[in-house]
Parts: structure tokens; C-alpha cells; sequence
């Protein structure tokens, strides 16, 4: 068998914005300023919205009695919005604090420390930033820290197996509890498909797992900048962890920028264009943002799951009928990534060059 290579492409390397924050500015670096954001900002905050992100109970989805319209909920959230914020899903809290408390103390280690976890020029992975094609790009007002994280052979040696302790060992759990968790989703949407039992957890046994902790620092004049461009993800799920109670995820829906209002403790999941591909185009990726304010930070972990890494990536057999032909052309796993990563984000572009 041919062997596997680490999919994650190369993204130019650039300054940390958590330090040029740390530098009290007045205003915003001209390399950081969107000049398109004034059109952008369509904000929904009707008070009484009838916008907000659908909520699945996962005791409810596998429960006996009200498992079915449980799932009827799942399947309209992947249809319509994309989006939903998982709650009783298993995860303990405890541990969840755990996680959120050394993923901020790994964004506060000293610069001199983070450096050793710093992108190269070879590999986005690392401290950096991601999707950076060329050097008059503008860029988001963020940093991230972005790694594989599974299958363990194709982790970069000097990233995930050199992270300080207790951190790794407390990352090494939540990549393990997060895949379990993520086989489950996919299941039950296999389920809300009606695809064939096993196909989901088949198709996604071992993808690859990802994790991209990011870092919005506050920014003097946050209606100038971005902290993370509107896209949809390549991936196939995410799974969404806030780290700090602060606001500024952005779903596009019906014309319009809905902030999502975090639960305690829930985590936040979308579909990405994997999945879309997989079920034919019946659930979308949906675009998002991420805004920044004046006066906190904001940190969040995001973990992404492809199907398998050394598959073909196509609409599920289950699905293609004479009435649904199939939307998207088939293409290997390894050459998706590939093309996603040597672009910069832009909405859903990438996923039109597949659409037949």
C-alpha cells in the first residue's frame, strides 16, 4: 500500500496577531482591514428570532421512545441550516472545562515557547495562519493553532507528540471522545438519510481527524476587520468547542449573518462539503464567520473528520436514483484535500468546481 502523506497543504507564514494586540493599537494595520466588510454586515438580531441554530438532545436521538422525531429534527437542521448545537451528547463537562482551560494556557505561553510549535514554511500545521496563498492577501484578525490529530502516523513529529503535559495527554482523550462522538452523528444522519445501516460508519472509519484552536484577539476597530473569512468547511463534520463565553460565530442564512448564541457546554456541529458530496447535495455545508470585538478575546477548538483517507470521495450508492442522479463528480480523498489546501477561502467555491 502506498504510503499515507499528511494532506494539510503550505500557507505563507505571517505575524501573530495575539502579540500585535498585545501592543495596544489605535487602529487596525492596513493588511488586516476588509474593505468589503461594510456590505457584509446584514446582521440578524430580531430579538424574538425565529433564527437560531436547531438544538439535537442526543439522549433524545438514541432513545427508543422519542429517538424518531429526535431524528426528524437532525435531518431538517442538516437540510436547512447546515448547523446544530448538540447537547447531552456524553462528553463530561468536567472534562470539557479541562480541555478549555489548557487550550488558553497554551495560547498564554510565552512567544518564545510557541515558537517551537510555529508553522514552517513546508507545512501549514502549527501556530500560524491557514489559507495564506500570497503576500498582499488580507488577512483575518486571528491566530490558530492547527494539527492532525488522527490517525497517529500521520502526525507531524514536532507538533501533537511534543505538546507540553498535561496537554497532550488531555488532547489525546478529546480526540479519541470526539471521534467516537463524531461516528455516532454520522451514523444517525446515515439513518436520517435512510441509507443502507452500516454505510455511514464505513465510509467514515478511518478518516482523518484535524483540530484548529483559534485565537480572536480584541481589536480596536473590529468593523474593519475579519477573524475568520466566510467559508464552508471542506471537512465532512466539525465539531465546534467555545472555549470563552464570548459571541462571534456566523451562520449565513436567508440572506442574512445569524449569530449563534452558545449553550453551555454543547458543542456546535456542521456539515462540511464532504458531506454534502456524500449525501448528494440533500445536506449542506453552509458558510460562517467569525466576527471579533473591541474588548475580549474569543478562543474556540474546531475538530474536523473526512471519510476515509485513502478513499473516493462520491455521492453514497444509496442515494442516486433516476429521479436523483448524482450531483458531484467522484474524486480521491487525497486530492480533494489537496486542492482545498492550495486555495484561499472563499464561500463554497471549491464545492462548485465539483458540482456536475
Amino acid at each position: 500500500m502506498a504510503e499515507i502523506k499528511n494532506p494539510s497543504g503550505k500557507s505563507l507564514l505571517v505575524p501573530s496577531v495575539q502579540e500585535l494586540a498585545k501592543q495596544k493599537l489605535s487602529t487596525v494595520p492596513q493588511r488586516y482591514v476588509q474593505t468589503q466588510h461594510e456590505d457584509m454586515v446584514i446582521i440578524s438580531e430580531e430579538p424574538n428570532s425565529i433564527l437560531e441554530i436547531p438544538v439535537i438532545d442526543m439522549n433524545n436521538l438514541l432513545s427508543t421512545e422519542s429517538g424518531t422525531s429526535e431524528l426528524d429534527k437532525l435531518h431538517l437542521a442538516c437540510k436547512e441550516w447546515g448547523f446544530f448545537q448538540l447537547i447531552n451528547h456524553g462528553v463530561s463537562s468536567s472534562f470539557l472545562e479541562k480541555v478549555k482551560s489548557e487550550i488558553q494556557d497554551f495560547f498564554n505561553l510565552p512567544l518564545l515557547e510557541k515558537k517551537k510549535f510555529w508553522q514552517s514554511s513546508e507545512h501549514m500545521e502549527g501556530f500560524g495562519q491557514a489559507f495564506v496563498t500570497s503576500e498582499d492577501q488580507i488577512l483575518d484578525w486571528a491566530d490558530l493553532f492547527y494539527m492532525t490529530s488522527l490517525p497517529k502516523h500521520l502526525r507531524i513529529p514536532h507538533l501533537f507528540p511534543r505538546l507540553p503535559l498535561p496537554f497532550r495527554d488531555t488532547l489525546e482523550l478529546y480526540s479519541q471522545e470526539l471521534k467516537n462522538l463524531a461516528m455516532i452523528v454520522v451514523e444517525q444522519m446515515g439513518k436520517a438519510l435512510n441509507m443502507e445501516e452500516t454505510k455511514m460508519r464505513e465510509i467514515f472509519e478511518d478518516g482523518l481527524q484535524s483540530m484548529r484552536m483559534n485565537y480572536y484577539p480584541p481589536c480596536p476597530e473590529p468593523g474593519k476587520v475579519i477573524g475568520l473569512t466566510p467559508h464552508s468547511d471542506g471537512a465532512g463534520l466539525t465539531i465546534l468547542l467555545q472555549v470563552s463565553e464570548v459571541e462571534g460565530l456566523q451562520v449565513w442564512k436567508d440572506a442574512m449573518w445569524v449569530p449563534i448564541k452558545p449553550l453551555p457546554n454543547a458543542f456546535i456541529v456542521n456539515i462540511g462539503d464532504i458531506l454534502e458530496i456524500i449525501s448528494n447535495g440533500i445536506y449542506r455545508s453552509v458558510e460562517h464567520r467569525a466576527v471579533v470585538n473591541s474588548d475580549k478575546e474569543r478562543i474556540s477548538v474546531a475538530t474536523f473528520y473526512t471519510s476515509k483517507h485513502d478513499g473516493v470521495l462520491a455521492p453514497a450508492a444509496d442515494l442516486i436514483t433516476e429521479k436523483t442522479p448524482a450531483r458531484f463528480k467522484s474524486i480521491e480523498l487525497k486530492e480533494f484535500l489537496a486542492n482545498l489546501f492550495a486555495r484561499k477561502l472563499d464561500g463554497k467555491s471549491y464545492l462548485n468546481t465539483l458540482r456536475i
